[in-house]
């Protein structure tokens, strides 16, 4: 992946983030729960779970930003560069991290660093190491 230092914004990577932040913050001071993504979608799933309606909202929130954003501006050129079994192993490498870490990016790499929890900042760690690790093997040692 290279960036593109000409067309470059960061105006807008600023504002998103702040949006983020926004968003989580409001999740915790409004109803007490931590803006977990893998968290919420996991009990949206679940039977009987209350705050369904809220939860859905997030989510459908989150499926609805890239739409609103295509009526501002062009969407970006994604390119994969592996095929659709590597998508769908890292998915569910993904979906396996998000459970046995109790949270994924969104729950402890930004609600959880920003609480200070020490829990959320080995997570992160371990998580942001183990994908550094699996880019290099991938990409450095093994040519994929």
């Amino acid at each position: 992946m290279m960036l593109d230092t000409l067309h470059f914004t960061p105006w807008s990577a600023l504002a998103g983030g702040a949006l983020i932040g926004l968003a989580a913050s409001v999740m915790v001071v409004a109803n007490g729960r931590v803006a977990g993504i893998s968290g919420l979608l996991g009990s949206l799933l679940a039977p009987g779970d209350s705050g369904r309606g809220e939860k859905a909202l997030f989510i459908l929130g989150l499926l609805a930003a890239p739409l609103l954003w295509a009526l501002f501006q062009v969407w970006p050129t994604i390119e994969f560069k592996t095929g659709t079994v590597g998508l769908i192993i890292a998915g569910l490498c993904v979906g396996i991290g998000t459970r046995y870490g109790s949270g994924c990016t969104s729950g402890h790499g930004v609600c959880g660093i920003s609480r200070l929890s020490p829990r959320s900042i080995v997570a992160t760690l371990s998580f942001m190491f183990a994908g550094f690790a699996t880019v290099f093997v991938l990409r450095h040692l093994l040519g994929v």
